[in-house]
């Protein structure tokens, strides 16, 4: 959306260090909110952002985002993405947190038919050049200024320096540091690691998000069921049929993603559960499959048909609500570095994201980033940068040691930094992961770069803020719940590394 709406007349590299369309975006099922209801309006949407978000969101910029929704849908349509709707008017659910019905979707694959009709309107452009396969080190920076990028070649395994007068950040979150995640394999918090290596301010990182609800099956990669199945009527149950989230909210099922995943794990772990179950089966058999085709279609594979079976879920590790800190404008402290997206702390999020603001602040601080940059004039000079030096390093024969620290990283994370935290599993992480970014910078110091050493480095890297900002929160807010400090504190103040 940035490159669209970037000035026609700007030279714009398109970087990804995977397939374009292979990031959450593209699997986001549920759909995006906007107040398109005679019945909703701006206060409302405003008012059950900040509830979720306990305290800690940024209201002007929840205004901003909030007003800013309904041009995001009508600038979507005109790209092409076809809105399920009832008639001519906007079919709309609801999700955890809302109080009315505003989420516009596309069936149960929106973030596919978004990324899908952005990316056939960007290869219409002229001006914009696609660089797939191409995976970033770290940010070109010359006198506390950001002039682009170190990035690997992914197709001939040499870095090559990305010269930029504006460089964009839209990497996404980090949650694949967790071993059970969401997300696919491309989340491994690589803008957040640059850009606190750079000397960006990373704000709230101890907020991940867990979502309740992910199918539980060993052949299963992390399949996400979508909040929208609970916001239809689905319940959750244990497996013996008996329900649980009554007991934990007055809201039950319809409670935000943080208590929904916390009541799921203690029901877990005190009744010894590797699975709860998800339990849609009660609507008709055609409503079900015209509604959730992709998620329907998805557990058949499974042998799980929803239209009669419960669906066994797990939390999963599944959205990053603190990020670089940026403005209204995508902004960083760093000049000429921006972040758009997941990778960005725009204080919209708070401690708890609510559901479906995510696309929507894709597309609003998309176009607001844009906007700024267009006001600008641009130097004709382009900074010349050193090339990389890679004349003191050598092939690794030791590629199993990168293999094995990422699944120690990842398991260290879920099991001491996860859904419920103390201060001795913090601690415990903390040194970890202080021995690890040793072995790992040795390492780095030593070997060619790689695509998997570059991710491990930028793992371990988030980990570490992720820890450090948890440990220095002493209490219990949003998604961040600590046993030793299971109070709200009475004031708010954001965590700022």
């Amino acid at each position: 959306m940035s490159a669209l709406q970037l000035s026609p007349e700007l030279s714009i590299a398109l970087v990804a260090k995977d397939d374009l369309l292979e990031g959450s975006s593209f699997y986001a099922q549920g759909g995006i909110s906007a107040v398109l209801d005679a019945h909703d309006n701006f206060n409302t949407h405003v008012a059950d952002t900040l509830s979720t978000a306990c305290g800690l969101a940024d209201q002007k910029a929840v205004s901003y985002m909030v007003e800013n929704a309904p041009a995001a849908i009508t600038s979507l349509e005109e790209s092409g993405v076809p809105f399920t709707k009832d008639n001519d008017d906007y079919h709309l659910t609801t999700e955890g947190g809302h109080t009315h019905r505003r989420v516009a979707h596309v069936a149960d694959k929106t973030g596919q038919s978004i990324q899908v009709n952005l990316l056939d309107n960007v290869k219409q452009r002229g001006n914009i050049t696609l660089f797939e396969g191409y995976i970033a080190i770290d940010l070109l920076i010359h006198e506390e200024q950001c002039q682009g990028a170190y990035i690997l070649n992914k197709h001939t395994n040499q870095v090559e320096s990305f010269v930029t007068h504006k460089t964009i950040l839209a990497t996404g979150g980090a949650s694949k540091v967790y071993r059970y995640t969401s997300n696919p394999d491309t989340s491994t918090g690589d803008g957040i690691a640059m850009a606190s290596r750079a000397g960006c301010r990373i704000v709230n990182m101890e907020f991940a998000q867990f979502h309740p609800t992910c199918l539980y099956h060993p052949h299963a990669k992390s399949f996400l069921i979508s909040e929208a199945i609970r916001g239809e009527g689905g319940k959750l149950h244990l497996p013996n049929g008996q329900t649980f989230m009554q007991q934990y909210d007055e809201r039950a099922e319809l409670a935000p993603r943080d208590v929904v995943a916390r009541a799921i794990d203690s029901e877990m772990k005190s009744g010894g559960f590797d699975c709860v179950y998800l339990d849609i089966s009660f609507k008709d058999s055609d409503w079900i499959k015209e509604h959730f085709p992709t998620i329907y279609n998805k557990c058949k594979t499974f042998g799980i048909d929803i239209t009669k079976d419960s669906i066994p879920v797990v939390p999963a590790a599944h959205y990053t609500c603190g990020g670089i800190n940026t403005d209204l404008h995508g902004k960083t402290n760093l000049a000429n570095l921006y972040a758009v997206g997941e990778v960005a702390h725009t204080g919209v999020h708070g401690a708890n994201r609510m559901a479906s603001n995510s696309l929507l602040e894709c597309i609003v601080f998309a176009k607001s980033c844009a906007h700024d940059i267009n006001q600008q004039t641009l130097d004709s000079v382009y900074f010349q940068s050193e090339p990389w030096d890679a004349s003191r390093v050598a092939a690794s024969k030791e590629k199993v040691v990168v293999s094995h620290l990422w699944d120690e990283v990842r398991s260290i994370m879920w099991n001491f930094v996860g859904i419920v935290r103390s201060d001795r599993r913090l601690n415990y992480a903390k040194h970890r992961l202080e021995q690890i970014e040793t072995e790992v910078d040795e390492y780095y110091s030593l070997y060619l770069i790689s695509s998997d050493l570059t991710e491990l480095r930028n793992l371990v890297k988030t980990s570490q803020i992720i820890i450090q900002s948890a440990l220095s929160r002493q209490e219990s807010r949003g998604l961040h719940f600590n046993e030793d400090h299971p109070m709200q504190s009475k004031i708010a103040k954001n965590t700022i590394i």
